[in-house]
């Protein structure tokens, strides 16, 4: 499904032909959230492609005129490409974006290695609304008609421990994340939790090495929902526990550390030495 009247916020960086990295942005994010971790990659040698999910970009109205199968063709459209380029296609993303790098391994199980960030099964973080504890009832009626439209807005701290990322989403959003989605809409929770259950079904069918990482204190997803990933599928796993860093690990306080260990796992063999302070627009 294309993002019709939507500008397309997707990049990409050039490698010297061998590895390419996907990199899948988040439910409601935009690539943009996904440059911090590029960086680590690509100064390790590998070519970068983050693309725009369907429905992005643009506002609630637009997001929940898409599921998460739309968001999966843009992502196979974006590894086909990829894939035409380099070698070794490797996949990472982060919470929704994880989930659909392991739906394309399931497809394409050519497909060296991936990361998964931050997975969500369920909004069951120390932050999150006590009535996230009702989430089996929410999932059967998020996406009825009177209910999908209802959105809510992620609380503060916003996934980030690190407090001038907070300070700055608190103040403008738009600028630590150009092109994302101010609320998350209940029939796009839906989505999400059915895109979880989708991997559950097929994880172990699911052969391809991935490298699972969380945080221990992550606010929006506990740490069991990596456990329960790293049981579901039928792979190898590397679990990498955070001891720095909230939901959003691709861009908070450990986000080097998590691009070097993603690095590290495709089977790189250095990455370069730490520069002054990374944002994320830089």
């Amino acid at each position: 499904m294309r993002n019709l009247g939507v500008k397309d916020l997707s990049f990409s960086v050039r490698g010297d032909g061998r590895k390419g990295v996907l990199l899948i942005h988040g439910m409601t994010g935009a690539p943009a959230e996904m440059r911090p971790v590029a960086r680590r990659l690509h100064r390790a040698g590998f070519a970068i492609s983050a693309p725009m999910l369907a429905g992005h970009g643009a506002d609630r109205g637009t997001l929940l005129k898409t599921g998460w199968r739309d968001w999966l063709a843009s992502a196979r459209a974006a590894y086909l490409k990829l894939a035409a380029e380099v070698d070794e296609v490797y996949v990472a993303g982060i919470c929704a974006g994880g989930a659909l790098g392991l739906a394309l391994c399931a497809e394409f199980p050519q497909i060296k290695g991936a990361a998964v960030y931050s997975m969500t099964f369920e909004y069951d973080g120390w932050n999150m609304p006590k009535f996230s504890a009702a989430a089996p009832l929410i999932q059967l009626v998020a996406n009825l008609p009177l209910v999908r439209r209802i959105s809510f807005e992620e609380p503060y701290p916003y996934g980030l421990k690190d407090l001038k990322l907070r300070e700055l989403a608190s103040r403008a959003p738009e600028t630590l994340i150009p092109g994302s989605v101010d609320r998350m809409p209940m029939g796009s929770l839906y989505q999400l939790y059915r895109l979880g259950r989708h991997i559950e079904r097929i994880g172990p069918g699911i052969a391809t090495p991935t490298l699972i990482v969380h945080a221990r204190e992550d606010d929006m997803s506990d740490l069991r929902n990596a456990e329960r990933l790293r049981a579901a599928l039928g792979g190898p796993t590397d679990l990498m526990v955070l001891e720095d860093s909230y939901h959003m690990v691709h861009v908070d306080r450990e986000h080097v550390q998590v691009g070097d260990r993603t690095a590290a796992f495709f089977g790189a063999e250095a990455t370069m030495p730490v520069p002054a302070r990374e944002t994320v627009d830089a």
